[in-house]
């Protein structure tokens, strides 16, 4: 397809498979696309719709990046383009240099006093409680005295986790820790008390029983724009982790949570909701949410709810009709790491060789394996020891 006149293109910052996706959106409609990555292996750099790709300063370099995002514009002639970050770095990076690079791009990713709310935990579980939105048991120690202090109304086992999640899995390589008694928490925290700030952790029960997860997903402008809902069935690791297997799902309880936690920061754009299904009290409860296209979100599209070419009509003053209906039982499978998953469950004795092959049955949506758009499954193919010591180790 012709590439579309007149119209802006599109900036994505970031890569792994939420980058494809919003790469083979919108390049599908030939909306030209640019590739930002500070990593030169990455899967979306070889897609067909990526019209660019380019190498970008290292994130934790705020300053170089504003830097060369404005030097950026002249050199590509790429004035108004849409940016669309794909990570919880780049969307705080964006966020908190909103004003500056709204003077030469469109920025849909909102301002930091409404992102903090996606981004620090801490406060996502505030204006949960405020609205009324159902959480696991959760304290906020600020040091080993506040931690033996909560643990009276809290049951094990919990998990240590951040308030700021990609800062604590960069310091501790996980996301989470998970504790079964008071004694291993009490190691833990000590342990790790010494490279993490107490008071940017978090102490939370963890939901009994088999406690799979639940996303709400949405594009709101003042309103919902179009909304999905969908269950990660398989995930790495198991229980806390990147999902490898999802299945669309309708829960109407998670449309009215969803909602009222969008209302109350006033949020703009495509976001994931996270929740978790308590059987102890049946409620539906609040984990996290991303600001974001999330891991899985081409299953969406798959289903009939487009939220990057949503959020590009709306973005560039198309009147946008609602999608408020989607297909279900549909698939979405990430081939490489949902095996690696399967088998580890396999040996465990959790999972049935048969079970497995019952789960792949049906019409799927694949992560990266495209026939029209080939290379990047090829490429994630060759690259698999790289991939697998870099983001699963």
């Amino acid at each position: 397809m012709k590439k579309l006149k007149n119209l802006p293109g599109v900036i994505v910052i970031g890569d792994h498979v939420q980058a494809l996706g919003i790469i083979r959106s919108l390049g599908r409609r030939g909306i030209p696309v640019y590739l930002l990555h500070d990593k030169n292996l990455c899967i979306g750099r070889f897609s067909r719709y990526t019209k660019r790709y380019i190498r970008i300063p290292n994130p934790n370099n705020e300053t170089e990046f504003v830097n060369f995002m404005t030097k950026l514009v002249n050199r590509e002639q790429i004035g108004g383009w849409i940016l669309m970050p794909t990570n919880d770095v780049w969307v705080y990076m964006v966020s908190k240099y909103k004003k500056t690079l709204e003077e030469y791009y469109r920025v849909p990713t909102p301002c930091w006093d409404v992102i903090k709310y996606a981004y620090n935990k801490k406060l996502t579980y505030m204006i949960a409680e405020k609205s009324g939105i159902p959480i696991p048991k959760t304290i906020y120690p600020e040091n080993i005295e506040d931690v033996r202090k909560g643990l009276k109304d809290i049951q094990f086992p919990v998990i240590i986790k951040g308030a700021i999640g990609h800062k604590f899995y960069q310091k501790v390589g996980a996301k989470v820790l998970k504790a079964g008694s008071q004694d291993e928490l009490i190691q833990y925290y000590t342990k790790y008390s010494s490279i993490i700030d107490p008071s940017e952790t978090i102490i939370q029960e963890v939901i009994p029983g088999n406690s799979s997860t639940f996303s709400f997903c949405s594009f709101r402008n003042n309103e919902l724009i179009g909304y999905w809902t969908g269950l990660k069935i398989r995930e790495h690791p198991m229980g806390f982790g990147t999902g490898t297997f999802a299945q669309s799902v309708w829960i109407p309880e998670l449309h009215e949570l969803g909602a009222c936690f969008l209302n109350a920061i006033n949020y703009y754009g495509i976001s994931e909701i996270e929740f978790k299904k308590d059987p102890r009290d049946d409620k539906y409860k609040l984990i996290e949410m991303n600001a974001r296209t999330w891991l899985w979100h081409s299953l969406a599209i798959r289903c009939g709810v487009d939220f990057p070419y949503l959020l590009y009509k709306d973005m560039i003053g198309e009147k946008v009709t609602p999608v408020m209906s989607f297909r279900e039982g549909i698939k979405w499978l990430h081939i490489y790491t949902d095996l690696w998953v399967a088998i580890k469950e396999i040996v465990k004795g959790k999972l049935k060789i048969s079970d497995y092959f019952k789960s792949l049955k049906g019409k799927k949506e694949f992560a990266v394996f495209s026939l029209n758009d080939p290379l990047p499954f090829l490429c994630e193919t060759l690259m698999l020891p790289y991939l697998w010591i870099d983001r699963w180790r």
